[in-house]
């Protein structure tokens, strides 16, 4: 049975200073609202006028006093006849800090909004129930902990380091400090009958011919002293619907937890994108007593096996998958939303957003939330390895008792919910929390959290996925400049400098570039008066690292202006020619860090930031928060190909054509290099191996010209296009705004064919054949 308690519940809301002990007080001290759930307290007051648009402007700070509220839920409901049967009460998702009340008994806490809650209500649930959850302050919960020296947030936001909520909701470079409570995620009544309570598959071995599954099981304890037991399985690939391909086995069980061994013949195994298929079973357990079938689970998996090659003193960071070394591009995953009631909304846009770029790997970032189980299936589905960090971000966490036996709840409950996704690839103890022992001298070593909580979980439970403490991950006593995965962050200078050109890195884990949104996005959030110049208040508030509208010693305004004069010589004096001016700087930027990275030897990898922002912001991303595309999202998508073709950097008066060819099949095609003059600078054949690169050609070059170089080649009658910009800036922005008529991107995924023709203004304009193209290519 499930029963949903979603749809309309009562609110009371007031003060957390207001003294409220009981319901009754509560229904006659403190304001009442009827709320909708999934949902969230401020989504609730602005839905009824209550607040201001929390993303217009400055209205999210006067959002502060909420942050010292009481929220009461209250929900009544009927049952037909009480339950019986075994019976739990699940909430998907809270965020916040409280207690949770069923017919006047305290059922338990809920301290982690990372995680869902779960309380056993068996002969508690009547025909008539009354549920309460009661949320309080998380400033105030904050207050009552106890502070050393040694814990400590880089932006100030110690009371977070105590709160198991999104950090970046405390004020973040990327997001709001939007400290919002809420019943966020669905509610119901389920039943649970004695069968199988966990099935966990891991491939311990792959080859052509055959595939070593480990499955690891749990059964309820119940059924142990009664008849025998059987697990009878039976994997069948979801790509084929042919049945003869399933195969079957059984085993007799003697005890309710253990593990088993299943062989597939001929194994499909699952690939990222790029480099095959990403094949998934469906994997089908009966449990079997006394001949009947008493339970049946059905899991989704993928045949493959993945390994982290790390060598800090070789400075190697790589992943082997199905045991080839594999080069990875993709990017960093962020908050979806700051109202995370919303995630759910956004969740598929975004995804396909990740997809059409040709990420074939997504990095969940600490500061953020663990998505739900349709976020990785749609990575298992599309070939999207995902890297996850555990949800810790830029600080020195708590080293006490009670922390340690609060992750590790988390860490088992995320872990056992993950861990049968193919897609997931590695674990991540935090982001960049060993930078924050590193930069005050104190040894990373010390974090017992991500250097003995976490791992000592994973063992347990997820032995054969790859670790790391930290990202990027502080050993050996290495400098942060020489690990060989990195955040390439620095000054943000000039994108071809030498802080981006001479870094040893062997996978780049986070790095991006500043560009401004669109006329429409910033008009949606800045008030008129201030849309221009961009030195304002508001455009601070929405592009600095900020809390509380605090400021740092930068700003993205600065970085942006920077990197505007550095490129063209000078800053635009108009809005609609800035937002240009910076969309191609970070398009140019982007394009340039991840064809480096295949260029590259060395480089085993890129996850750049970012695609989407949270909030309506200036910022890193190639898609800003109301779905509209910066330049940079086209470049990226072209750039991401698993094969290219592209110009390497010139040396020695003399510039590479190289094909980079990153699937696991030869390519072979035909290509061709023209200036924006349409004078020919190389042409031919090629044939490029598997995995590897091939320059082609080489063309004159001299860091005093400044031209346009247009690449475009064909495989199997379709065609596609790159760019390179020569030479070395200024350039002129007039001059680049022409040369965007022959650089525009098309998608990558049809054919071109160009037809000049000519409109009633005697204008050429280009008609669009398409034709679709093979998804590897």
């Amino acid at each position: 049975m499930n029963f949903s308690l979603n749809g309309t519940w009562e609110l009371f809301y007031g003060p957390q200073d207001e003294k409220v002990k009981t319901l009754e007080e509560a229904r006659s001290k403190l304001d009442r609202i009827e709320v909708s759930v999934p949902g969230e307290a401020l989504l609730d007051l602005y839905r009824l006028g209550k607040i201001d648009d929390p993303f217009f402007a400055d209205n999210f700070l006067s959002l502060r006093p909420y942050e010292f509220y009481q929220w009461w839920y209250v929900k009544e409901f009927d049952l037909d006849a009480p339950l019986k049967e075994k019976i739990q009460l699940i909430f998907r998702g809270i965020i916040g800090v409280g207690e949770v009340w069923l017919n006047g008994e305290l059922l338990g806490s809920c301290e982690n909004s990372f995680i869902e809650h779960a309380y056993d209500v068996t002969n508690r649930v009547k025909s008539h129930n009354l549920l309460v959850v009661k949320l309080t302050s998380p400033l105030d919960y904050a207050a009552n902990k106890s502070y050393d020296t040694l814990t400590l947030s880089w932006e100030g936001r110690e009371e977070a380091l105590w709160l198991r909520m999104p950090q970046h909701s405390f004020g973040w470079d990327i997001a709001p400090r939007i400290l919002s409570v809420g019943i966020t995620k669905g509610v119901e009544l389920v039943s649970a009958k004695p069968g199988i309570e966990e099935l966990h598959y891991s491939t311990k071995q792959v080859s052509e011919s055959e595939a070593a599954i480990d499955v690891f099981f749990k059964l309820s304890p119940s059924l142990l002293s009664k008849e025998p037991l059987t697990l009878r399985f039976s994997l069948c690939p979801l790509s084929r619907g042919d049945k003869k391909l399933c195969q079957n086995t059984e085993f007799t069980v003697e005890f309710v937890a253990g593990h088993l061994n299943l062989k597939l013949t001929s194994p499909l195994l699952w690939w990222p994108k790029g480099y095959g298929e990403p094949n998934l079973y469906n994997a089908k357990c009966e449990l079997v007593q006394a001949g009947k079938i008493i339970d049946v689970r059905e899991d989704r998996i993928g045949v493959r096996t993945v390994h982290l090659e790390r060598d800090a003193k070789k400075g190697l960071f790589r992943f082997v998958i199905n045991g080839i070394p594999l080069r990875l591009r993709g990017a960093n995953w962020t908050p979806l939303d700051a109202f995370h009631s919303r995630d759910s909304q956004r969740l598929q846009k975004v995804l396909a957003l990740y997809n059409d770029l040709g990420c074939n790997i997504i990095r969940c970032w600490g500061g953020g939330v663990y998505e739900d189980d349709e976020f990785f299936d749609f990575c298992d589905e599309h070939g999207i390895a995902v890297w996850q960090d555990f949800a810790m971000a830029c600080a020195r966490y708590p080293q006490t008792e009670g922390f340690k036996k609060a992750l590790e709840e988390e860490v088992t409950h995320v872990v056992k919910r993950l861990r049968n996704h193919p897609s997931l690839i590695l674990w991540a103890g935090d982001n960049e929390c060993d930078i924050a022992y590193r930069e005050e001298n104190l040894s990373p070593s010390d974090n017992s959290l991500t250097r003995q909580v976490v791992p000592a979980l994973l063992k347990r439970l997820d032995p054969n996925r790859p670790y790391i403490p930290s990202s990027p991950y502080i050993s050996d006593n290495l400098p942060i400049d020489s690990l060989p995965e990195q955040h390439l962050w620095g000054p943000r200078d000039y994108f071809k400098g030498p802080f981006y050109t001479q870094n040893k890195a062997s996978f780049i884990s986070e790095i991006g570039y500043h560009g401004c949104p669109n006329r429409e996005t910033l008009e949606s959030f800045l008030p008129a008066p201030a849309l221009w110049p961009p030195d304002d208040y508001y455009w601070r508030l929405h592009s600095v690292e900020h809390w509380l509208g605090r400021r740092r010693d930068y700003s993205r305004i600065e970085l942006m202006i920077n990197q505007e004069r550095e490129y063209f010589g000078e800053v635009p004096e108009d809005l609609d020619d800035f937002i240009k001016a910076s969309q191609i700087t970070q398009a140019e930027a982007l394009k340039f860090f991840i064809e480096r990275a295949r260029l590259s030897d060395q480089i085993w990898g890129i996850i750049w930031w970012n695609v989407i922002d949270p909030w309506p912001q200036v910022s890193d991303s190639v898609v800003d928060y109301n779905f509209r595309k910066k330049l940079a999202y086209n470049y990226v998508k072209r750039a991401q190909r698993p094969f290219i073709i592209a110009i390497a950097e010139p040396m020695a008066w003399k510039m590479n054509v190289v094909a980079i060819n990153d699937t696991r099949n030869p390519v072979s095609g035909s290509y061709e290099v023209k200036d924006a003059d349409g004078n020919a600078l190389a042409n031919g054949e090629f044939e490029v191996q598997p995995m590897s690169r091939k320059v082609l050609a080489s063309i004159p070059a001299k860091s005093s010209e400044k031209r346009l170089l247009l690449i475009s080649w064909e495989i199997g009658g379709n065609r596609f296009t790159n760019h390179y910009v020569a030479g070395m800036p200024p350039f002129d922005l007039e001059q680049y705004n022409a040369w965007l008529s022959l650089i525009r991107p098309n998608d990558a995924r049809y054919r071109t064919v160009s037809l000049v023709v000519t409109s009633l203004a005697n204008q050429p304009f280009m008609r669009i054949c398409r034709k679709p193209l093979p998804e590897e290519l």
